[in-house]
Order: C-alpha cells, then structure tokens, then sequence
C-alpha cells in the first residue's frame, strides 16, 4: 500500500498498482494537480513510469514500467492492441440488448475542455464492446472492453447510446451525478505479455461498487 494505492504486482521489470476513484494517474497542470499515482508510487519505487492512463475518476489496475526497455516492450503492446482491458461500470437505464459494440469516433471537444466528443467526420477511430451483466429498474451493471483506448472513451460511448455512467460530472446529467458519490467505472482487469518471455500475465481488481 502506498498512501491508498495499493500494490496488485511488482517484479524487477513491472508494477501494477489500484489506483482509487478522484486521483490523477499522472500530474496535470498546476501546483494543485501534482499529487498523483505516479508520484506516490516513486516515492517507493523511483524508476517506475506510467505505461497507460485512466481517468482521474475511474478507479483500478494502472500498468507502469521499471525500466526503460520494460517502457517500450509495454508501450507496444498498446498501441498493436494486443493488450486485453476489462472495465465494469454501472450506467443510468435499463439497456435493451443484451451485448453489443459501439463504433463512434472521438476527438477533443475544443469548445468544452476537458470534454471529447464524437465526431463522424473528424474523430479518431473507436471502438468499445459491452455485455450486461445485471440489471434493475432505473439502472446497468455492464461489463466493458474498450478495443481502442481514446480519453473519455468508454464514458463518451454509454452517454452516446442514451446510458451515461452514474456520478459522471462530465457526461451525465445532474439527475444522473446525483445518483452515486462518484463516477461508477473500475478498470477490472489487465493482461499484458510479460517483457522479460512474453508470457502472459494478467492481473484483477475486485469493483468498489
């Protein structure tokens, strides 16, 4: 545990780390976004470096690397797609079917930073698969596999089929933020091929919610 992010794995080459709800992955702008996960990570381990990011509102497993040529092999991997990330998330409605893929290109919305939105015309590919995994009354549990991996991804794409996430301040309603104290999206899961043998290590983080 380093101040609240606690340590899933760590050999000589990598760390993953459980990054909590509210806290940035790498420092932002300004004196008052220095604080993040990996500031307090190297404070433990001072060569570790950020792989990936999530948002500041998502919670869970957060890749980083130990050494340059670790930073590299990892860094690969993501941008051949080849790594496999599972979120969970629990959206506003009941969702008519039962799984399905949303194809919806992403740029910045430059009008209304931070936000991103879709754009036909001049987004970026993107591509996130679903599949419900319960269901009540007014609400989703789903489960996510973001094939591309655009800011805001996953959270721009429920908001785009009429099921923004609860507790979203960016891409919900304040009907929708009011019902939970934060943005309900965990990154689950994350399997990687090991930079040392290329052997597959995957790696879990239970859902807060």
């Amino acid at each position: 545990m380093i101040d609240t992010i606690r340590i899933v794995y760590h050999d000589a080459r990598l760390l993953v780390v459980d990054k909590p709800s509210g806290l940035l992955a790498v420092p932002g702008r300004g004196d008052d976004k220095q604080d993040c996960a990996a500031a307090r990570v190297q404070v433990r381990f001072p060569a570790a470096t950020i792989v990936h990011r999530i948002d500041r509102d998502t919670s869970g497993l957060l890749l980083m690397a130990l050494d340059a040529e670790a930073h590299r092999a990892l860094g690969r991997q993501f941008e051949a797609r080849t790594v496999e990330k599972r979120y969970e998330a629990i959206v506003a409605g009941r969702m008519r079917d039962d799984e399905g893929l949303i194809d919806l290109p992403l740029r910045k919305d430059f009008d209304r930073p931070p936000r991103h939105c879709v754009d036909p015309v001049h987004g970026r590919p993107s591509q996130t698969r679903w599949r419900i995994v319960a269901c009540a009354a007014d609400r989703t549990r789903v489960r996510l596999e973001p094939l591309t991996g655009r800011s805001h991804q996953i959270r721009i794409h429920l908001a785009a089929l009429g099921h923004p996430i609860l507790g979203d301040p960016l891409y919900a309603d304040e009907r929708v933020q009011a019902l939970a104290p934060r943005l309900l999206l965990h990154a689950a899961a994350l399997s990687v091929a090991h930079p040392d043998d290329g052997r597959r290590a995957s790696f879990d983080s239970p859902v807060p919610f």
